[in-house]
């Protein structure tokens, strides 16, 4: 592919369980994320101690989910951790294993002081998301306190008031956060279907601009990129079709899984379908960062303090549910690392 392969530093390999995200604290600890989907799970959460070697976070007690359970203060299926401005550690546990039905309203935002390694507030979704949903991915705004998070099963954008502990979803309805029906999604030559069916997914990787004023959003499987502004969504009085009008359509880049800003308001984004990483200048103009064999299926990003942004590769395209039962995966699941 690319003469730039030397870009990407490999911080972690797990040879066995399938990961999903990354997190980075400002003293450059790193945790990543392990969703109960099919094939082999141990911990759903973990801090990154060493190159292939893990322990999982907080404690193994939290980690020791199983079916029969009561969910709500263990991890039962958790697909993202984030490092708020703040040093806090937030993880989402759509608590939805198999992306099938949410367990027992296990379905929680977890936030954890790092100093500490205590749970600061749990946030919890009973009687507001239905047992369909599958929260994705979070941003949080601490001058405005605010949580932002997807639903990626339905389609829609959670909105947590962190002070009131209020939480809405927000554009169920809406176009922007469903997947285009006109799109194919060809990923390794072919169509990318389950069950003999194309996979559609709606709302997933989820952006906060550094000064709180835009959220970008985008379906999984198509290559429709959308934003709003935040005060739309933090509105509870405004009527919803009012919010739905303020959603701007900025039309079609590289289809990616999860999105970061940098602090210069470049937009970075995955090309899961060409391997690559790719970013969005502040005009809104694309530009490739990086092509490598490595990037398979880069899932969600992090930038740490000394400016390097972290990739985990999730290898989605390779499970055996995509792949008429056949695990096509050949190399670790990874996180790497390049700088900025």
């Amino acid at each position: 592919m690319s003469t730039s392969t030397n870009q990407l530093e490999q911080v972690f390999s797990d040879d066995t369980y399938q990961l999903t995200g990354v997190a980075v604290s400002k003293d450059g600890r790193v945790f990543t994320c392990y969703p109960l989907w099919p094939g082999p799970h141990k911990w759903a959460v973990v801090e990154i101690v060493g190159l292939n070697e893990g322990k999982p976070y907080p404690d193994e007690q939290w980690n020791s989910w199983k079916e029969g359970d009561d969910g709500k203060n263990k991890w039962v299926c958790v697909q993202a951790v984030y490092v708020d401005d703040e040093n806090y550690l937030w993880v989402v546990d759509p608590a939805c294993p198999n992306m099938e039905q949410v367990y027992d309203n296990s379905f929680k935002l977890v936030k954890f002081n790092l100093a500490t390694n205590s749970i600061e507030k749990v946030y919890r979704f009973d009687g507001v998301l239905s047992n369909k949903s599958y929260i994705n991915d979070v941003r949080v705004d601490n001058r405005r306190k605010v949580a932002y998070l997807t639903n990626s099963n339905e389609g829609g954008i959670v909105v947590v008031n962190l002070e009131t502990g209020t939480i809405r979803e927000l554009l169920r309805n809406h176009y922007s956060v469903k997947h285009d029906p006109s799109f194919r999604l060809i990923v390794d030559g072919k169509e990318f279907k389950k069950d003999g069916k194309p996979v559609h997914l709606q709302s997933d990787g989820i952006a906060l601009t550094p000064d709180g004023d835009w959220l970008y959003y985008k379906p999984l499987t198509d290559n429709k990129l959308y934003r709003i502004k935040t005060e739309a969504l933090r509105d509870e009085d405004l009527p919803e079709d009012k919010r739905e009008a303020a959603v701007e359509d900025l039309g079609t880049f590289s289809v990616t899984d999860g999105m970061i800003f940098d602090q210069s308001n470049n937009l970075y984004l995955g090309d899961y379908q060409n391997y690559k990483m790719v970013k969005i200048t502040p005009a809104h103009k694309p530009e490739e960062v990086l092509a490598d064999e490595k990037l398979i299926w880069p899932d969600s990003y992090a930038i740490s303090e000394d400016n390097y942004l972290y990739i985990s590769c999730s290898q989605i395209n390779k499970q055996p549910d995509y792949n008429e039962g056949e695990n096509k995966r050949t190399t670790p699941y990874a996180i790497y690392r390049m700088k900025l």
